[in-house]
């Protein structure tokens, strides 16, 4: 029942988030943003579609055809898979299975794949650069975002989202599991390509990175997952650590509310600090990067599992 309101609603929240994305920067630079294009410029995002649909959808002839058209399918595909698992409400979800976690750890890590043949079809040393970089970045980052939700599996005594937004009906996992949340928000921006993250499509050394020689309705699909993912990126936080569509205890008057209102605005609260992160944190260089995941975070994500498998013993 869920499954085409689930994925129509997420790619029309990425066009959304579009127009967000610059309408929130141009407000955090003082700047206007789009503001010419219909109402406070909505319609910006409406006209970059069309763009996007009527431009010449030009496959380079000294790449690999088969695979350059399916790359951008095997990204957004991965991520829109990874919206099965996610539960939005109580009795809100497409699946509850008890693998959840291990399904939206899958789900990113095939989004790789979908990187690598991008890179490799386009037979464009700038696209074949960027491709590596993303996939070492993601397989880099995808051992810290593992380790990192491991507390909030011993914690909960379940692989399930919803068995694990129930065990916080006391306490929400980002206090005890802090060190945790942290480490997971880092990978998650790695994982998405997110600005100061962004190394693989880093436009002053490698023009577009990975989709360099791609066009029309292929970029604008390369692009759409992007956003995808910073959704999901967000929904697996509120989920993971801040309680899912709990009331906060502050906030207990406004129970009334329903509760995907609570689960969407801390989604969207998250939305906007990854946005905003875009304006505040420089780029760091590819090897300080690297060097940052197994140098630090792989040591915290360690210690903060071991830590809380003792406490817990």
């Amino acid at each position: 029942m869920l499954i085409l309101p689930v994925a129509v609603g997420t790619l029309v929240a990425a066009l959304f988030l579009v127009w967000w994305e610059r309408r929130l920067l141009g407000w955090w630079q003082d700047r206007l943003g789009p503001n010419r294009v219909g109402w406070f410029g909505v319609m910006q995002a409406v006209a970059d579609a069309i763009k996007l649909l009527t431009k010449d959808d030009w496959v380079p002839p000294f790449g690999d055809r088969a695979f350059f058209v399916l790359a951008p399918a095997v990204v957004a595909g991965a991520m829109l898979m990874a919206l099965a698992v996610i539960p939005f409400a109580p009795d809100w979800w497409i699946v509850d299975v008890n693998i959840a976690l291990l399904w939206f750890l899958a789900m990113s890590s095939l989004a790789v794949y979908g990187v690598l043949l991008a890179g490799f079809a386009s037979n464009n040393k700038y696209a074949l650069l960027g491709s590596l970089r993303a996939a070492a970045q993601m397989v880099t980052y995808e051992v810290f975002m593992g380790l990192s939700i491991m507390g909030v599996v011993i914690h909960a005594g379940s692989f399930s989202l919803v068995d694990i937004v129930e065990a916080q009906d006391d306490l929400w996992f980002v206090v005890p599991q802090f060190v945790g949340f942290l480490i997971f928000m880092i990978a998650g921006l790695a994982e998405s390509h997110r600005l100061p993250f962004d190394l693989p499509e880093a436009e002053h050394e490698l023009t577009a990175g990975f989709h360099t020689e791609y066009s029309g309705m292929k970029f604008g699909l390369i692009m759409a997952a992007e956003y995808v993912a910073l959704i999901v990126t967000s929904c697996m936080i509120a989920l993971l650590f801040f309680g899912g569509w709990k009331v906060p205890a502050f906030l207990g008057f406004l129970d009334f509310l329903p509760p995907v209102f609570w689960f969407g605005a801390k989604v969207f609260v998250f939305i906007n600090f990854f946005i905003l992160l875009r304006a505040a944190i420089p780029r760091p260089r590819y090897d300080q990067l690297m060097g940052y995941g197994w140098k630090l975070l792989l040591p915290l994500s360690l210690v903060n599992l071991l830590v809380t498998g003792a406490l817990s013993l």
